[in-house]
């Protein structure tokens, strides 16, 4: 079964002379344990359809599920608590809170959800970890440098029992052992039984995912299987010294 869902999503900005159609008619799945890519040009709707399939927005027309509940039936409030409980979000400019430290705020969200502070701390120092951010998790976003910073908002959105992965750019800020420790850290969660769809341009990192999807001016038009034994080859191998 799909995790996540989009069922002929159209997304229009404006009205008259201004419309402006993001997408147009998006199906889209993504199942428990699944790595998928989209890729395509600027301006192509990659980071609106994330942002829809994440319920931050409502589509124009068309259906998204996820867990197999229709969005358009969720209040407000059940979507919120989607959010926190079930989803984690790489954004492109981090959204990181200046006020807490990396660790604070990669553990937050289990915090926010009931989580006793030392265990979700002792969580979030455990990803840290992983990205080789221990010795940073004191240090604030604004002591971190872009990369740094991308790696705690990796964290953040991979910490605890999420069921849904959406990240725009994941990569995109890291040099290439970081990136692959990033991936590694994406497709450990995929083998928990996370749904994954990932926005990205470079080739390389599409090529990990189970199923690559290219979209055009706001229309899916191709998809493909990349090739198998690469995910394999991440996971087997640790972090690039």
């Amino acid at each position: 079964m799909s995790y996540l869902e989009l069922r002929g999503v159209s997304k229009v900005y404006g009205e008259g002379p201004t419309e402006v159609h993001a997408l147009t008619g998006v199906d889209l799945s993504a199942d428990a344990g699944q790595l998928v890519a989209v890729m395509g040009a600027s301006g192509s709707g990659k980071s609106t359809l994330l942002t829809i399939a994440g319920s931050l927005e409502e589509p124009t027309s068309g259906e998204v599920l996820v867990g197999g509940a229709l969005l358009s039936k969720m209040s407000r409030n059940d979507k919120a608590r989607m959010r926190r409980r079930s989803i984690g979000y790489v954004f492109q400019d981090y959204n990181l809170l200046a006020g807490l430290s990396a660790v604070e705020n990669v553990s937050l969200p289990l915090e926010l959800d009931g989580v006793a502070a030392k265990k979700a701390q002792s969580a979030g120092m455990a990803v840290l970890e992983e990205l080789g951010l221990a010795d940073r998790a004191t240090s604030f976003p604004d002591e971190l440098s872009g990369g740094e910073r991308q790696r705690v908002s990796i964290a953040r959105a991979v910490v605890g029992e999420r069921h849904l992965l959406l990240a725009d750019e994941p990569s995109g800020a890291l040099d290439s052992a970081n990136g692959e420790a990033v991936m590694r850290l994406v497709l450990a969660a995929c083998r928990r039984g996370v749904a994954a769809v990932v926005v990205t341009h470079e080739a390389q990192l599409a090529s990990w995912a189970d199923r690559v999807v290219f979209l055009r001016d706001g229309r899916v038009v191709d998809q493909t299987e990349p090739l198998s034994g690469i995910e394999e080859s991440l996971l087997a191998h640790g972090p690039k010294q």
